[in-house]
């Protein structure tokens, strides 16, 4: 890829209007090079021991369903070295480690066990980035997964010369994820219920907030209850500071069927 080619890229992956778009323009790019399988998550919500609440979590595969079920839905994921060593750091690497700590008996056994499950499934080599933290509590990383047939040095050697790029792409669409609407049906807003959480968020009373929308002060209550159970908080502060934290107010949306996993 040309730098021209790779500079557009990125200004594509910038300029997307969705998770789903910017992860698209992304994992084309990572399956160009070999790498057509690969895991994506961040959260807003980590706390020392847990991710959080999964549901506030956003989690975005182009593995099959078989795999994603088990990985995100069944906590495999939590068990992997890469993601221990995604916890704890800041950077990308390959998984040559990986392989060399198992064979030399290095990891722990549900460590060696993921390991060997992995294989079962043919994941074996590829490339783990691990976003800086944003806040304390926030955290990203992405997995790349070598097509069946690439090794580890096959992995490293497309690394080597490609890591700048790779990089830089997954930076970017990164970026652009963490600043665009993380919509899921776990999560959904209706327009009604975003608009009441924007006016309240502005300062505005509920009597303020009704002459705004034109309903009663007791419409505007049951937006703003709805809008709680939504957001699975308890009181309609802690939905404002959650509907910021996941770009769902003040943000101009897509239509769900665009939306995001």
């Amino acid at each position: 890829m040309t730098e021209t080619t790779v500079l557009a890229l990125l200004n594509r992956v910038a300029a997307s209007s969705s998770i789903d778009e910017a992860w698209g323009h992304a994992t084309v790019y990572f399956a160009s090079l070999g790498f057509g399988r690969a895991n994506y998550g961040f959260t807003r919500f980590r706390h020392v021991k847990t991710i959080g609440d999964p549901d506030d979590a956003l989690f975005l595969s182009t593995c099959d369903a078989d795999y994603v079920k088990r990985y995100f839905q069944g906590g495999f994921y939590a068990k992997t070295p890469v993601f221990r060593w995604a916890e704890r750091s800041a950077g990308a690497c390959t998984w040559a480690w990986v392989k060399e700590a198992y064979e030399a008996g290095r990891l722990s056994a549900e460590e060696a066990e993921a390991v060997r499950q992995n294989a079962a499934m043919g994941v074996t080599a590829g490339i783990s980035i691990s976003f800086p933290n944003a806040t304390a509590r926030a955290k990203g990383a992405l997995g790349l997964i070598a097509d069946h047939g690439l090794t580890h040095t096959s992995v490293e050697d497309i690394f080597a010369c490609r890591r700048e790029e790779i990089v830089a792409v997954a930076n970017m669409m990164h970026l652009t994820i963490v600043h665009l609407p993380q919509l899921s049906r776990h999560r959904a807003l209706s327009p009604r219920q975003r608009e009441a959480l924007e006016w309240v968020a502005d300062g505005k009373t509920t009597q303020d907030v009704a002459l705004l929308m034109g309903v009663s002060p007791a419409m505007v209550e049951k937006h703003l209850r709805l809008a709680r159970e939504a957001l699975a908080v308890e009181t309609t502060a802690q939905a404002v500071a959650k509907g910021a934290l996941l770009n769902m107010i003040f943000q101009r949306l897509p239509d769900m069927a665009q939306a995001a996993h």
